[in-house]
């Protein structure tokens, strides 16, 4: 076989190899490209103190209400409150917002700690659960407008001057539920009567006291702010005019149901002449 024969055969040889690869090349389907699996750097966090439950208009908070839950720095709002500590990953651009809620969590708490400034505030405006817990949102001791959020809807808050003599010896404390009760001289002159103006009432305060002291079991003052319905305003606000009040104090046990009147019209109420008792008809 010449050489050039032999030229010609590799050459179509080598040409039909190329064409094989093409005409794989071209069948094949695309490859997709190879990458790299980048993951996001973990974001810095914080803790804030949030409500562990719902939390209505007029709750005392607790420290049982109250806990802490991370949160990422970039959303911190400097009306948080954190326990004070740096981020868990340092992280650029948190700092200043970690900075801002610091200032004011140390602001509101000052030498106490966060959950401890909270304990026993008032809500004001409800709280979700998980919702941060933030210092417009809720009222305390010695802050106006007080008294407007531990009154309930429908009830109103109203003063009756007392003595340890007709608050149950100063053994009546705030949150506690008494019955109010009055003696009086009877219209005609003779005899007096007694009845109950009042059931189950809330006792508000004493002075201005909302809740009593640590360890206190007693509290003497001259003023008990008292729960009453509004409806039945008329008959505290008749009663004071009339004379001395008492109020007898309630135990645990027996404070279920609202408060009501505790003589309705056309009731009767007892009449003490000479040593005598007698029920008569309320006018």
């Amino acid at each position: 076989m010449g050489a050039v024969r032999i030229a010609i055969l590799a050459s179509a040889a080598l040409a039909a190899i190329v064409l094989a690869f093409l005409v794989r090349g071209m069948l094949s389907p695309p490859s997709a490209p190879q990458t790299a699996a980048v993951e996001a750097p973990p974001k810095p966090m914080a803790k804030v103190l949030v409500a562990k439950r719902d939390l209505p208009v007029g709750a005392r908070l607790t420290p049982t209400d109250m806990g802490w839950q991370d949160w990422p720095a970039e959303a911190l709002n400097e009306a948080f409150v954190t326990d004070g500590s740096p981020p868990a990953v340092p992280a650029q651009g948190a700092d200043k917002a970690v900075e801002a809620a610091g200032r004011a969590a140390a602001e509101l708490v000052k030498t106490q700690g966060p959950m401890q400034a909270f304990e026993g505030a008032i809500v004001k405006e409800p709280f979700l659960s998980g919702e941060p817990i933030v210092a417009r949102k809720v009222i305390r001791a010695g802050q106006s407008g007080l008294m407007a959020v531990v009154v309930q809807p429908g009830m109103r808050a109203m003063a009756v001057p007392i003595n340890a003599e007709t608050a149950a010896g100063g053994f009546i404390l705030p949150g506690d539920r008494v019955d109010v009760i009055q003696s009086r001289q009877a219209e005609e002159g003779k005899g007096r009567i007694t009845e109950t103006l009042m059931r189950n009432v809330r006792v508000l305060a004493i002075d201005q006291q909302t809740a009593p002291g640590k360890d206190a079991n007693a509290m003497v003052g001259a003023v008990a702010t008292l729960e009453i319905p509004a409806s039945d305003v008329e008959v505290i606000a008749r009663g004071r005019s009339q004379g001395e009040m008492q109020l007898a104090l309630r135990s645990y046990a027996d404070i279920g149901g609202a408060p009501g009147r505790g003589v309705a019209r056309g009731d009767e109420v007892r009449v003490y002449r000479a040593g005598a008792m007698k029920e008569v008809a309320s006018q």
